[in-house]
């Protein structure tokens, strides 16, 4: 499997964070500093107005003010809009990665295998379904960022790139467990699913009710024969 982290969004320049997280600053372990809580609650704002309204609508000082803080006292923290929203789009792809692909995170961690992997995938589907403001960021930035002069290109370009080398690995480990083996290349495969997935987050967005996003999930990977054992592909959409 192709790891590397090195070249992860993850730990892009600029972030200010390790790809682990905020860098510590004292304290007992697992209770956050003082600093650290304002990062967090910077970094809530900036999500919110980001997905709101854009990148390019949104200033620095309209995310101080949404933070409770001074323009200066934001600065203290981050150095620029730029470096906010990587750290923004980092801290969701990292929760995420550490769950279905933590090798890229955390460079030798034991994987779980294809199986519990693919259910893991189709967890986050069905969490996506109850964050439409984290999903509205997403797709939001995501589409801004074609431009290559947007400041988060470079990330989302590097992103969908590791995610079609850690999905296409996924893809051919559930094909060749798969009884009897699934023909087809994992590549393809792997494409097609990313593309559906965010396809169905951009139509969920405009009209909720009508696109049942894990649903449509399971039913494609029923149809392209990936569909773990334990039940993960159950509800597959007839037609």
């Amino acid at each position: 499997m192709s790891r590397r982290a090195g070249s992860s969004p993850n730990s892009s320049p600029g972030s200010g964070s390790s790809p682990n997280g905020p860098p510590g600053t004292g304290g007992a372990p697992g209770r956050p500093s003082k600093g650290e809580r304002t990062r967090a609650r910077i970094l809530d704002s900036a999500a919110e107005l980001f997905s709101r309204s854009g990148f390019n609508a949104v200033s620095l000082r309209d995310i101080a003010a949404h933070a409770g803080l001074t323009h200066a006292g934001l600065l203290h923290h981050f150095p620029g809009k730029e470096s906010l929203l990587v750290e923004v789009l980092g801290r969701r792809d990292r929760t995420d990665a550490e769950s279905v692909f933590p090798g890229i995170v955390r460079p030798g961690t034991p994987e779980p295998g294809p199986d519990e992997r693919l259910r893991r995938l189709i967890a986050l589907v069905a969490r996506n379904s109850a964050t439409p403001g984290l999903v509205a960021l997403y797709t939001k930035l995501s589409a801004e960022a074609t431009d290559p002069g947007h400041p988060a290109h470079h990330y989302f370009k590097e992103r969908y790139r590791i995610l079609r080398e850690e999905v296409t690995v996924l893809v051919a480990a559930l094909q060749a467990e798969a009884g009897p083996p699934v023909a087809g290349d994992p590549a393809v495969t792997a494409r097609q699913l990313l593309a559906l997935m965010d396809g169905l987050q951009t139509q969920w967005l405009l009209e909720p009710d009508a696109v049942p996003m894990e649903e449509l999930v399971r039913d494609f990977l029923h149809r392209a024969g990936l569909v773990p054992e334990g039940g993960a592909g159950k509800g597959g959409v007839s037609g």
